[in-house]
């Protein structure tokens, strides 16, 4: 079977160790990401078998009609609101989840956190233009540590903040709320107590319909002049535009991000990076080699498990019928 592996910007999977478990089998990996979808079409035009790195390629209605000797999608990690599953099984097109792993976003957004409060990035720029000592940053001890969504990443970033000596603070669902309080932490009383209070937000929701730009303006605008935004999670948790907005007008006064509306971005002018109170990093949260080889290696073995007849970990199982 034809299977074509896409968005591999770095050309990393074809030197994983897990890349064997695909040894003997017809590979094409596409390093380059196709938004068209005609064009996106005709390269896949042959293809049996799609893996997905993460969600950096949409599968909607349009793509899927386009693609009829698809059978099979294997996605790295969870699947998530880039793949139309109802489409899928419309189109007899069963769709393989993998498993993910919390650490490396979590290990990502507590680096982020660390740059932001003693602004590191920008004591290394002006060193690099012959400055000495040109800001002053903070410490992380004694502030409070907003986490918004108290899952496993949430969970690790609490362990964190303990550590450093923060207060951590926890908004999110009712269930969120209480495992917080069962674990020790605090939990705000309303999102406005959240916003206002918090000297660091950091997002870990997952992104639906309920929770599409569920952080508005108006929220943001509770925030200290001081207070710091990181989103490690999705960038359409946002209110489009929002963000933007609220660091122009000074509330909060810095961000952190790690994802975007549209990827990958190469647009030197792009406004984020253009704004010195915001630190950028082009959606690392996952890639790190230990979690690519545990991704990637269930996603290879959901492939071959397919090509022998004995499919598994199949989200749409109708669509094998």
């Amino acid at each position: 079977m034809k299977i074509t592996l896409l968005d591999d910007y770095q050309n990393a999977v074809g030197k994983l160790e897990s890349f064997k478990i695909l040894k003997g089998l017809d590979v094409t990996i596409l390093n380059h990401t196709e938004k068209d979808t005609s064009k996106l079409a005709e390269l896949l035009k042959d293809t049996e078998i799609l893996i997905l790195i993460r969600e950096r390629t949409k599968i909607t209605e349009d793509l899927l009609s386009k693609l009829p000797k698809l059978k099979l999608i294997s996605q790295t990690g969870k699947k998530s609101s880039h793949i139309d599953l109802d489409a899928c099984t419309k189109h007899n097109v069963a769709v393989a989840e993998g498993i993910g792993s919390p650490i490396a976003p979590s290990e990502l957004t507590w680096a982020l956190i660390m740059n932001s409060v003693r602004q590191i990035p920008q004591a290394i720029q002006g060193m690099k233009e012959g400055k000495w000592q040109t800001n002053i940053g903070s410490v992380i001890s004694g502030k409070t540590l907003g986490i918004w969504g108290y899952g496993k990443i949430g969970q690790h970033i609490a362990k964190y903040a303990d550590v450093f000596g923060a207060n951590v603070l926890v908004w999110g669902s009712l269930e969120s709320r209480k495992q917080a309080q069962l674990d020790g932490y605090k939990k705000a009383t309303s999102k406005e107590s959240f916003f206002a209070k918090s000297d660091i937000i950091t997002l870990h929701l997952r992104l639906n319909e309920s929770t599409f730009e569920i952080v508005k303006e108006s929220d943001l605008n509770l925030m200290k002049p001081d207070a710091i935004l990181i989103n490690t999670a999705r960038a359409e948790l946002i209110e489009k535009g929002a963000l933007v907005k609220a660091l122009k007008n000074g509330r909060p006064g810095f961000a952190a991000l790690d994802v975007y509306e549209e990827e990958p971005i190469h647009d030197v002018n792009y406004e984020l990076l253009q704004m010195p109170n915001v630190i950028c990093t082009p959606h690392l949260g996952y890639v790190e080699k230990n979690s690519y080889e545990l991704y990637f290696a269930k996603a290879f073995e959901n492939v071959v498990d397919f090509i022998h007849g004995n499919p598994t970990d199949i989200a749409n199982p109708e669509a094998l019928l």
